[in-house]
Order: structure tokens, then C-alpha cells, then sequence
């Protein structure tokens, strides 16, 4: 059997997310004709049915769902590749590190002035983004190393450098009672009636039950914990958005948290080789994470 072509799986999945030929069709920009010709003879190359026709519309048989499945990783790959061969054309371009806001700064900031020290190294730039989304940016090309949370974040199918391992903290209301405390535990905070834990998505997207709100950016977060509607247990590190109206107490008996760089195991890249290399020369020394309150 001949490859997959990447058209191929473009027509393929626009017809499945679709489920509709004609609207498949104008997605894509093509007649529908052609794009059902396209599809017939994919199923005749792979020799399975994807799709079940019939009066009522189009629905994916068992092969088309993993087709699907197996089409968006291929796709996503290819236009990965893309990005990284331009960049990789381009010996002025700039490193990219992504990392969530406000997470590990101290040891960002150390780690872009020991980058910069380097006679001849690359410059970085930082991209920052959400909870949960540096995976996703280092898959399809748009950066090149990241700085990530075992045991939180995405790190299945990147190499890693462990650089440090701290504690956790509340990030309670000032006002609250519990602000006042030196020290909690997770059973002090799991149950607080007038103040539910935030809720952020799993890796897939979902959220976990409980009372307290779902949030997915740093800024909701902030502006609820401000406004007395939830807590959050974060690594200590991760205080840098911390607002006046903001208490962080340590939680000390939280799961300790290790910050990694990661890259893509097929990068073969110097300036990322020299930017771990960087951050490995830190991991010694402790970073200075804040303290309580």
C-alpha cells in the first residue's frame, strides 16, 4: 500500500469533524465531487470503510475513528516539522522557552541571565502561556524548550533536565481566617466551606468535580481569590502574580513539585543543547523561592 498523503488526511479529517460532505467540502475550499472521489479511493488504499453512508448523513465506522485519532497526530507532526525546518533556516532567530505566567520565576530570570552570559549563545524569547499548554507548543513546533511541573504537567515524549523540587503553598484571601495561620495541611484546605478549591482542567480538557470554580487562566484566578470565592495550592515558585489582597500560606504536606526543561527528543538543536546545558548549571544552587505571606 502507498502512503498516506498529507492531503489525504486533511480531506479525511475535515469530513469527519463534519460529518458532511458539503460542508467538508467548503471548509476546505473544494468542490464536493472531488473531495468524495478522494475519500472512496482512500478507502480502497486501506482497504476498510470509514464512513457509513446512508439517508440520514454520515457517521464514522470503528476504522474511521481511529483514522481520526491517528490523522490529527500525523498532521500536527508534518506542520511541526515545517515550523521547526524554518526556524531552524534562520541562524538570527531567537530561542523559545514557554512557560506558564508567573510560574518558576526566579529561576526564569536566573537561567535567562546565565543564557545571556554565554559568549555566542542564542537569545530567548519567552513565550507564556496557560496551565497545561506547553505541551501542546512544544508538539507542533511553536517553541523550542519549555520549563514544566512534574507531577502536573504533560512531559510523555519529551526528554527532561530536573533542575529543582520545592514545596507548595495556599493562596488564600488576606482576609480569611486560615491567612492567619503559619502553616496548614491539605486537610485544612480540601473542605473549606466558604472557600472551595479552584478547579483547573485535567490534561484532557475535563474538569473534576467539586464546589469550587473552574478556571483556566491566571488572571480568573487571581481576581476570585481576591474576591474571597476560592483558595488554590500552587508551587511556591509560582507566586509571582500574587496580588496585594493575596495571602500565601505553606501547605506542608503537599506533594512536592519538580520544575523540568523539556525539549522534543528529536531536536538536534546546539542552541537548545547550550540552553539546557545553562539550566542544568543552576539546578545546584536553591532557588530563592518566596516564603509564606
Amino acid at each position: 500500500m502507498d502512503d498516506l498523503e498529507t492531503r489525504e488526511l486533511r480531506y479525511f479529517v475535515a469530513v469527519a469533524e463534519e460529518l458532511h460532505f458539503g460542508r467538508a467540502a467548503d471548509r476546505l475550499g473544494i468542490a464536493q465531487p472531488p473531495l468524495s472521489r478522494a475519500i472512496r479511493q482512500l478507502e480502497r488504499r486501506l482497504g476498510v470503510q470509514l464512513f457509513d453512508r446512508n439517508r440520514r448523513g454520515v457517521a464514522l465506522t470503528d476504522a474511521g475513528r481511529v483514522l481520526l485519532r491517528e490523522a490529527g497526530g500525523a498532521l500536527d507532526a508534518v506542520a511541526a516539522a515545517a515550523r521547526r525546518t524554518r526556524r531552524a533556516g534562520d541562524p538570527k532567530r531567537p530561542l523559545v522557552l514557554v512557560t506558564k505566567a508567573g510560574a518558576s520565576h526566579e529561576l526564569l530570570r536566573r537561567l535567562l541571565d546565565a543564557q545571556a552570559s554565554e559568549p555566542g549563545a542564542a537569545p530567548v524569547e519567552v513565550l507564556l502561556c496557560e496551565v497545561g499548554e506547553q505541551a501542546r507548543l512544544l508538539r507542533d513546533g511553536h517553541a523550542d524548550v519549555a520549563l514544566m511541573h512534574r507531577p502536573f504537567d504533560d512531559l510523555a515524549g519529551f526528554d527532561t533536565e530536573d533542575l529543582c523540587v520545592e514545596g507548595q503553598v495556599a493562596i488564600l484571601p488576606a482576609a480569611h481566617p486560615l491567612a492567619s495561620r503559619d502553616r496548614l495541611t491539605l486537610a485544612d484546605v480540601r473542605d473549606v466551606p466558604d472557600l472551595p478549591i479552584a478547579r483547573w482542567p485535567r490534561l484532557d480538557g475535563s474538569y473534576p468535580d467539586g464546589p469550587g470554580p473552574e478556571v483556566r487562566t491566571q488572571s480568573q484566578l487571581a481576581q476570585l481569590v481576591a474576591l474571597g470565592r476560592t483558595l488554590l495550592v500552587i508551587p511556591a515558585s509560582s507566586r509571582a502574580w500574587q496580588w496585594p489582597e493575596h495571602v500565601a500560606v505553606p501547605v506542608v504536606d503537599a506533594p512536592e513539585v519538580t520544575t523540568v526543561i523539556a525539549w522534543p527528543p528529536s531536536s538536534r538543536s546546539p542552541a537548545v543543547a547550550s540552553l539546557v546545558r545553562s539550566a542544568a548549571g543552576l539546578r545546584d544552587a536553591a532557588p530563592s523561592s518566596p516564603a509564606g505571606r
